[in-house]
């Protein structure tokens, strides 16, 4: 797997965020079953410029704490099989054959925040945040209750699977 890691503001957060991002990546690939080794960015930002991202790209003027930008639209989520057809050629990195999952986008002092309200630890939060986007770059979502309820289920599997729960 492949992670291209970017931490924009230098952030320390006392623990290796590359590190469990890739822990954290390779669960989530490993739970969905993906076939194919594969390729995702990770950029660890601030507020002001994930607001602009989200006002550019979704048409929402507000900040978040974590975009998901998918580079592959999946049939239905961790469906894997369209990508043995020609529909599937432009998934994969020409160079390398990795699958080309997308980016995730943090928000550092966002991520901060909510790990204090909800009263767990930043390690905590940081995993979620890319368990959480690494289903949306697999094309799952949570419009509706059903979806979010898988999602949520997902989420928390992943990380108990590596040990990462409520402080």
């Amino acid at each position: 797997m492949t992670l291209i890691f970017e931490n924009e503001g230098n952030y320390e957060l006392g623990f290796d965020p590359e590190a469990l991002a890739r822990q954290v990546i390779d669960q989530v690939l490993d739970m969905e079953q993906c076939p194919y080794e594969a390729e995702a960015e990770l950029i660890l930002t601030d507020p002001e410029n994930i607001r602009r991202m989200n006002r550019e790209f979704r048409g929402i003027d507000r900040e978040t704490d974590v975009l998901s930008f998918p580079m592959t639209e999946y049939p239905a989520p961790a469906s894997f099989d369209f990508l043995e057809t020609e529909a599937g050629d432009d998934c994969f990195n020409p160079d390398t054959g990795e699958l080309l999952l997308g980016d995730i986008v943090i928000s550092v002092p966002r991520a901060e925040t909510q790990a204090e309200e909800y009263g767990h630890s930043l390690r905590r939060e940081y995993a979620f945040l890319i368990a959480h986007s690494m289903l949306h770059l697999l094309g799952y979502d949570h419009m509706s209750p059903e979806e979010a309820a898988v999602m949520e289920q997902k989420q928390e599997a992943a990380l108990q699977a590596l040990g990462i729960t409520r402080d």
